[in-house]
Order: C-alpha cells, then sequence, then structure tokens
C-alpha cells in the first residue's frame, strides 16, 4: 500500500542583527524588508520553535496486475 503524508508547520525563525542607531520606526522596517529581500538576512535565520498545524494521509490506489 503506498500512503502519500503530508505535514503541515509553522516554523519561525530568528536571526540577530544589527542595526544603525537614529533610525525610526518606519526606517527599521524598511531596512529589515530590505535584508530579507535581498537575501542578506537569510543565512542568519536559524529555526526558533516548530508548530504543528496539521496531517493528512491518502491512500494511492495502485493498478493491479493482470495474469
Amino acid at each position: 500500500m503506498k500512503v502519500v503524508v503530508q505535514i503541515v508547520e509553522k516554523v519561525y525563525q530568528e536571526a540577530h542583527i544589527h542595526l544603525p542607531d537614529g533610525l525610526t520606526e518606519n526606517a527599521i522596517r524598511q531596512h529589515i524588508v530590505g535584508l530579507y529581500n535581498s537575501g542578506e538576512i537569510t543565512p542568519d535565520l536559524n529555526i526558533f520553535q516548530v508548530d504543528f498545524e496539521s496531517i493528512s494521509a491518502t491512500i494511492v490506489q495502485q493498478p493491479q496486475e493482470v495474469a
């Protein structure tokens, strides 16, 4: 029997970055989004927490061989 199992999880990642002093809240957001969009922050992201959302299984019908 072949079964396809799907697992849905929420993954929380955490990165510690340094920002210039004196930025406004909006500038901090823009800076962080810019780092993320450019891929610069990706290597620093570590899995912080994984929450299980759901699991499902589907039995796959396999054709029977004719002798």
